[in-house]
């Protein structure tokens, strides 16, 4: 059974949540919201794992590769390819999930504009054994991570089903994803590139600024150096956040020093910061963007 709503860690339910579920509804999502594990098992969030291909190896993200591994593949060239959770996959957390308790359950999954992971959620729904909701919520990493722990808040306060997706989708139309990569070569491999190729067209030379609209990848702004391209994304993440209370997310791929520079600037910069996450992101993301990645997720509360 289910309804869906729209514009690939093993899955398993967390432990010590068994209580939790069964007295609001529960909430999936998948491997790429890049969720804390204690924050997780906090909100009993269960993350469907999607799949990196590496070779001829299919790894599942957050437990069979890690982005350190997938980082040296990349630089070395090897193919990398992605893909989505099978149906049977979300029929089997679906199912677990049941089992501990919950009598619905809401799954909220990145953007169907980057991979089939809201599809194949859809139809393990239509055979659930409690209703299932689910959400493309147009986002991806901790802007899909914000969207997810809003569902929970609001299903720990006692909300309903339409509550919990009403509270995701407003996290998600307020949440605003920012990002620069050293080189567009990874997201035209990938087919993910969008809008964003056309804009460019033969300017590959330049340092662009990313961001998520509508849930595609549009081209920003373009700069021409990397200092002044993460100088500017730190100028818009501010600009965004502006004196209200927002989350924000920090995200890289083989670039520690400059999340962390990114994240104290931050720090000192928006008078109403609530929460900061510094995060590699996972596998999957890593594969489109390469190494060198550094995000920004701007999510007012």
């Amino acid at each position: 059974m289910t309804s869906s709503e729209g514009p690939g860690c093993r899955a398993r339910v967390p432990a010590g949540n068994l209580q939790l579920m069964s007295r609001h509804v529960a909430i999936v999502t998948d491997s790429t919201a890049y969720l804390p594990p204690r924050t997780m098992e906090r909100h009993g969030i269960t993350a469907v794992p999607l799949t990196v291909v590496l070779g001829d190896q299919a790894l599942e993200e957050g437990t069979e590769i890690s982005a350190r591994s997938l980082a040296e593949a990349l630089q070395k060239r090897r193919s990398v390819t992605t893909s989505r959770p099978s149906p049977e996959q979300f029929a089997e957390t679906y199912r677990q999930v049941a089992e501990a308790g919950a009598t619905d359950i809401v799954s909220l999954h990145l953007s169907s504009e980057f991979s089939g992971t809201y599809d194949a959620a859809v139809l393990a729904g239509r055979d659930a054994p409690v209703p299932v909701r689910v959400v493309d919520t147009g986002m991806v990493a901790m802007a899909l991570g914000f969207c997810a722990l809003a569902a929970a808040e609001t299903a720990e306060a006692g909300g309903t089903v339409d509550e919990a997706v009403t509270a995701a989708q407003k996290r998600a139309a307020d949440t605003s994803a920012y990002f620069y990569v050293d080189t567009l070569d990874y997201l035209r491999r990938g087919g993910r590139i969008g809008a964003a190729q056309a804009l460019l067209g033969s300017a590959l030379a330049v340092k662009p600024l990313l961001q998520l609209n509508g849930g595609r990848i549009e081209l920003l702004e373009k700069v021409r150096t990397a200092s002044k391209a993460i100088a500017r994304l730190e100028e818009v993440v501010a600009e965004r956040a502006g004196r209200g209370q927002v989350d924000i997310a920090v995200h890289h791929l083989a670039a520690p020093e400059r999340a962390s520079a990114l994240a104290d600037r931050l720090r000192a910069r928006v008078p109403g910061l609530a929460d900061l996450h510094v995060s590699e992101v996972g596998a999957v993301i890593g594969a489109h963007t390469g190494p060198g990645l550094l995000g920004a997720v701007v999510s007012p509360r």
